[in-house]
Parts: C-alpha cells; sequence; structure tokens
C-alpha cells in the first residue's frame, strides 16, 4: 500500500503538461491488460510509454484512478480547507529503512534518530543540515521518527556519531546482505569518482582529475564497493589527489577483516587494478578482473604478445605472463569512432581552407597566427599522431599520414580484459559480462550525484563529517534501490534494460 500512496501522490501534482489516461489491452483468451499510460510530446511528435501494469487492481480502484488521471479530483482543494505537517513523505521511507535493515542497524542511540532523518532527509530534500532543519517543520518528524526540536548542531553531532559507527553499520547490513543469498559474494564491483567543494576549507579537499568537470574546484575521491548486483556495501573516502590504483588496498582490508571474505573476484575499472594491487590481492587469495589501458595495449602488440587480427574478432582470449587477456571488439562503436575521426578531418580541411582564403585577400592578416591556432586545435581534438599542418608561402598545408591514421584506430571499439580466473569458473563471455556490471557502480554513482539524492557540492569541512555524510549518501541510495525492487514487484512493468518504468522521479514529487 505503500507504493500505492506514493504513486497517487505523484499523480496528484504530476505535470499536467504531461496527459495520463487508462488503456485496456485486448487479449483473445484472457481477461484485458490494463496499463496506466501517458503521452507525452518529443520533436514535434506525440509519443506513449507505459508507467504502470494495473491489471491486477480491483475494478473500484481502477475507477478511481481512472477519475484521478481525468482531473476529476482537482477541485478539492477548498479555501476552508487546512494543510499541516506532511505524515506520509517519512512515513512511507522509514518504512522501505524498515526494510532495508537500516532502521535496526543504527540503533537506539539518541544520534541513531537523528542520523536516520538525515538519510531520509537525503531523499526527500537533499540540501544541507540548514536546510534539513527548516524542512522538518513541515513534516511529521515527531510522530514518524520520535524526534523532538533539534537543530543544525545536533545534526553534525550526529554526523560524527555515525562516522564512528560506519565500519559496524557497514558490517551488519552486509551480514544481512548475506543472509538474503543464503551465501557471500562470489564477485564484487569497485569504482571510484569524485566530487566538488563549495569553499577551500575542508580537511579532504585537493585538487585531482575531475570528473564533473568544474575546473579550479577542489575535491574528494568517493570508493564504492558493491556486491555483483550493484548492491552498495561499503564506501569510503580519500583525498581529493589521490590516484585510482592506491585505493584499491583499502577495499581489499574490507572485504578481509570488516567482512571476513575468504575468496572473492573484484571488478575494478580500466587501469584501477594494477600491478600493486593484483599482488595484493593474490597475497589475500581473492582474484580480479579489469580492462588495459590503451597505452598497455600498444605495449603488448609493440612486444609482439598480441597480434592485430584479434582484434578482427568479436570475442577471443590469449594468455600472457599467466593471466588470462580477453579481447573484446564492439563494432558499433569502432563505426561511431571512425565516424567521428572522419568528421574531425573534414572540419579540419574546412578551417584550414577558410583561413587560407582570409590570408589570401588580407595582405596584413599573419599567416602564422592562423597555423598556431589550428595546430591548437588539431592537439585539442587528438588528431596530431597522423596530422601535419605546415606553412608555405602564407598558405597552410594539412598532410595526412594514412598508416599512422590506420594504427590510431586499431583500438576502436575494442578493449581488452586481464583476469586471473581459471577458465573453469569463468568463459571468455562470462568475463566480459562481469566486467559489464560495473555499470551499475556507475549507475549509483549517477543517482547519488545528479539525480535525487544530489551528494554535492559539499559544504562540511572537516574529515570525519565529509566522510560521514558520504556514507549518509550511501545508505539512502541502498533505500532507493529498495523502492525500485517493490516497485518492479508491484507492477512487474520494466523497460528495455530491465529498470522499472515507474521513473524514479516519484520520488520527487513532494519532496522539495
Amino acid at each position: 500500500m505503500y507504493i500505492l500512496f506514493i504513486l497517487l501522490t505523484w499523480l496528484i501534482i504530476y505535470d499536467y503538461n504531461v496527459a495520463m489516461f487508462i488503456a485496456h489491452i485486448p487479449n483473445r483468451n484472457s481477461k484485458p491488460t490494463i496499463l496506466l499510460r501517458e503521452s507525452y510530446r518529443e520533436g514535434g511528435k506525440v509519443k506513449t510509454r507505459t508507467l504502470a501494469n494495473l491489471t491486477k487492481w480491483p475494478p473500484e480502484r481502477l475507477a478511481a484512478m481512472d477519475r484521478l488521471c481525468k482531473g476529476e479530483f482537482d477541485g478539492w482543494a477548498g479555501e476552508d480547507m487546512v494543510s499541516g505537517e506532511i505524515f506520509g513523505v517519512l512515513f512511507a521511507l522509514k518504512f522501505l529503512a524498515d526494510q532495508v535493515g537500516i532502521t535496526r542497524v543504527l540503533g537506539a542511540a539518541p544520534e541513531s534518530k537523528l542520523n536516520l532523518f538525515l538519510i531520509l532527509a537525503r531523499i526527500a530534500h537533499g540540501g544541507s543540515r540548514l536546510s534539513a532543519v527548516r524542512w522538518a517543520g513541515q513534516h511529521a518528524v515527531g510522530d514518524v521518527l520520535g524526534l523532538g526540536e533539534f537543530d543544525e548542531d545536533d545534526l553534525y553531532a550526529a554526523l560524527d556519531w555515525l562516522a564512528g559507527q560506519q565500519e559496524r553499520i557497514e558490517r551488519e547490513l552486509y551480514q544481512a546482505h548475506v543472509a538474503r543469498h543464503g551465501k557471500p559474494p562470489a564477485l564484487v564491483l569497485y569504482d571510484v569518482t569524485s566530487s566538488y567543494f563549495e569553499g577551500e576549507s575542508n580537511e579532504l579537499a585537493e585538487y585531482g582529475y575531475n570528473r564533473d568537470g568544474k575546473k579550479g574546484k577542489l575535491q574528494i575521491v568517493i570508493g564504492l564497493l558493491t556486491a555483483g548486483d550493484g548492491d552498495p556495501l561499503a564506501v569510503r573516502v580519500f583525498e581529493g589527489n589521490t590516484a585510482d590504483p592506491s585505493t584499491v588496498a583499502d577495499q581489499i582490508k574490507v572485504l578481509k577483516e570488516q567482512f571476513g571474505i575468504a575468496e572473492v573476484v573484484m571488478v575494478g575499472d580500466r587501469g584501477m587494478i594494477k600491478a600493486k594491487g593484483r599482488e595484493a590481492l593474490s597475497a589475500e587469495g581473492f582474484r580480479y578482473i579489469t580492462a588495459l589501458t590503451d597505452a598497455q595495449v600498444r605495449t603488448l602488440l609493440k612486444q609482439g604478445v598480441l597480434q592485430p587480427d584479434l582484434f578482427d574478432t568479436h570475442l577471443c582470449e590469449a594468455e600472457h605472463d599467466g593471466k588470462r587477456l580477453v579481447v573484446r571488439r564492439n563494432d558499433t562503436v569502432r563505426v561511431r569512432e571512425e565516424r567521428r575521426r572522419a568528421d574531425k578531418l573534414k572540419q579540419l580541411q574546412e578551417k584550414v581552407d577558410e583561413r587560407n582564403a582570409f590570408v589570401a585577400k588580407s595582405s596584413r592578416a599573419k599567416a602564422e597566427k592562423g597555423l598556431a591556432a589550428l595546430q591548437r586545435w588539431v592537439k585539442g581534438h587528438k588528431l596530431g599522431k597522423f596530422v601535419t599542418l605546415t606553412l608555405e608561402e602564407r598558405v597552410i598545408l594539412c598532410a595526412i599520414d594514412e598508416v599512422a591514421k590506420e594504427e590510431d584506430g586499431l583500438l576502436d571499439g575494442c578493449y581488452i580484459l586481464e583476469t586471473d580466473v581459471p577458465k573453469g569458473l569463468m568463459d571468455a563471455a562470462t568475463v566480459d559480462g562481469r566486467y559489464r556490471d560495473l555499470q551499475k557502480v556507475e549507475r549509483n554513482f549517477r543517482t547519488i550525484k545528479t539525480t535525487f539524492l544530489e551528494i554535492r557540492p559539499i559544504f562540511v569541512r572537516k574529515a570525519k563529517r565529509t566522510k560521514a555524510h558520504v556514507f549518509v549518501a550511501m545508505l539512502a541510495l541502498k533505500i532507493t534501490r529498495q523502492f525500485e525492487a517493490g516497485l518492479r514487484k508491484e507492477f512487474g512493468t520494466v523497460g528495455e534494460d530491465g529498470r522499472c518504468q515507474v521513473r524514479c522521479r516519484i520520488f520527487s514529487f513532494v519532496f522539495v
């Protein structure tokens, strides 16, 4: 019922520019399928998508939903109606937190309820601690969470407490994960991201490779460890200039000491698990799957370990230094990259012709200045390996080395995986599939950073509060995943990628 409550509330305040309706789809030998759909405009065309399967709903509920979609209840908000504190938002979220086990593992300490509020507010409200205090005044935090009055300082104190409890909470949630699945995970996924700051006073903030595209911003590095299905297990925060491979040692410690895992396969992104990481994993009896960087692949080609004709095969395997190398080719990406390179060369030639025409018409124009500008363009678009620009009598000439161009495009759409997992445990196709499971971690990062959890920008200053702030976001992520699983189970409507078509937009219906 909590799902129906959230869905109905969402529909009441849904954007009226989108038309929603009940569709009855006839079936030959069974009852009609009843779907909740919406129509919308995209590119000047009217399109329709399915939001939920309502076939199992009782007739009276379907009739109410039909009237709701038609706007028959729009006039309910009369002048005599008074809206007090909102109860359902926190109630529904707390119900989900109970299901995940977060309420239980937080315990009964006074700080537990405040941290539960922070986790739920991260989903329903976002923003800073100060804004969360103001938001609490609009919701029934006393009735639902048993909280009295509190201020921003109380929430900061709660973060301090949570930082000290993080390992215990992660361990207990991991034990609950094992209990649900009946065994420890055989495979874990690990990836890192960064998040920027507003201000310059955070104890962990450093300049580094910024994945947010925010130049000149201090940042932290966040490492997220998940089970094979993407369920978050642990999160760690590092200084903003920490290199990705150096974070692997902390994850090994989490797996071995905190979770007590004796055997597991760690999947890490391209260049994540390097020599020291591989040695550390082997020392603990763990195995790994990772991808080689382009520089590593080209080195193997020069050494003769790999042959260029391997990249003509969709999926194949080779061995080197006791490790398996799985070569994967994506034809769609290869064609796209070829077209992109050709388009860049076409643009370059147009710019060269345009500049030469301008110089020919103007005796005062400086041909060298145009050459320098175009050389910068070539470098910025990564054409310098096979494109040479020269100047002869005020005319810019563009020369293309076809052999170097072919060599540059050799790895288009291709990547090579390295693993020490025996063939008897995983064939090449399975190794490739498990590596591509890293998309689940990337999706978790998108949820934390750019959708409704909005972990960034970060305003806290102390290191332990920064870590607790990120941990709050991870716990909130577990709740949102539970929400999606509930929707999928309740409505049974999924998209092409297996995700529920009842979009996560539902979560934002009245939370701001």
